[in-house]
């Protein structure tokens, strides 16, 4: 995930992406603590996009206040 992309969407867009990651983020902490994940390196790149969008929807909130 680009962070260009996600600057192109709106505040609304982006909470709703950050609901799909967490939802993505904890299947895949399911499925790691099965043995069933194949690449454990998933896990540390959607928490690291999940940071990265929230940072984004913390910078559209302080411009919008």
């Amino acid at each position: 995930m680009k962070v260009n992309e996600l600057r192109d969407l709106n505040l609304q867009e982006l909470r709703e992406k950050e609901g799909e990651l967490k939802e993505e983020l904890f299947n895949l902490k399911m499925r790691h603590s099965l043995n069933q994940l194949d690449n454990p390196i998933q896990i540390r790149n959607l928490r690291r996009n999940l940071a990265r969008l929230k940072t984004l929807i913390e910078e559209n909130q302080a411009k919008l206040s």
